[in-house]
């Protein structure tokens, strides 16, 4: 486990609790399990945690989200997890992975990677921290992949040093902002705001990533939010984006925000005219 621990050293010190950074280190083991069973092959990697661990978001994650890299209705996700799980177990996890059972109205496949609280802790050798918690807790990672892709994405292979170096096939920058703005626009979330999504998008502009449109298109023409004969514009997009902003309660969304950040001192701006103000600087391409 002395491996693990020096991950662990490599983070910052900051108000980060010690099972984030470890939740963290899991879905990297997960990775590295996924890529040695040849899962991105048939599928890349997306969604926030792409983003942080494959390109240097500031802000931690909490799932793992994948897209096959062409429609594959039948697609058996199975295989793959006990690769994984197999990896994780190697490791000194012994985790429990299970897949749910597809819901036929929709394409996303999900599974879940769950962990005694205690048990991970005394795997990282940590006996004192383990004792903080209930016996019944436990540490979960859901996992997503779209099985139904709406069009071709751009890819790119990016490197991952920890546990060991090993490459991720993941969507270019613009085709990832592309996703999360569907997400921003259309996400269902039970009446809550998903902050995240919000801090990504400060992320992309402040980065100066343009916005892949054709590929936001495809996923709105393919959820119904846009008409089959309808084009997106960055005027279209932008007068969305407005509505939405209307809409938020800024409240929720900074309290979605504060667990994943060091210093959530910097969500203090957050409110409508804030977010107006920012998508102003929206590139498009």
């Amino acid at each position: 486990m002395n491996n693990i621990q020096n991950i662990m050293q490599q983070y910052p010190v900051s108000k980060i609790t010690k099972q984030t950074k470890v939740r963290e280190i899991l879905q990297q083991m997960a990775l590295l399990g996924l890529e040695r069973h040849g899962f991105f092959e048939k599928a890349a990697f997306y969604g926030g945690t792409a983003l942080r661990i494959l390109y240097g978001l500031d802000r931690f994650s909490e799932d793992l989200d994948f897209t096959l890299l062409k429609p594959d209705p039948k697609f058996d996700f199975a295989p793959f997890l006990v690769g994984m799980k197999n990896e994780l177990a190697s490791m000194g996890f012994d985790m429990e992975v299970t897949q749910k059972s597809k819901n036929i109205e929709t394409s996303v496949i999900s599974a879940f990677m769950k962990i005694n609280t205690i048990q991970l802790y005394l795997a990282i050798g940590d006996e004192k921290g383990a004792k903080l918690f209930p016996h019944n807790e436990r540490v979960q990672i859901k996992l997503e992949i779209d099985t139904q892709p709406p069009c071709q994405f751009r890819l790119e292979n990016r490197l991952v040093l920890n546990p060991t170096s090993f490459y991720v096939l993941t969507l270019q920058k613009g085709d990832l902002f592309a996703g999360k703005m569907h997400a921003i626009l259309y996400r269902a979330w039970k009446g809550r705001v998903k902050g995240r999504d919000w801090y990504d998008l400060i992320w992309y502009i402040q980065q100066k990533i343009p916005l892949k449109l054709s590929v936001l298109e495809a996923f709105m023409k393919e959820a119904g939010n846009l008409n089959q004969e309808e084009g997106l514009s960055r005027d279209l997009l932008i007068e969305k984006l407005l509505e939405k902003i209307d809409s938020i309660d800024w409240k929720s969304a900074k309290d979605d925000m504060r667990s994943f950040i060091p210093d959530p001192e910097r969500l203090e701006i957050w409110s409508a005219p804030f977010f107006k103000a920012v998508i102003e600087h929206l590139l498009v391409e």
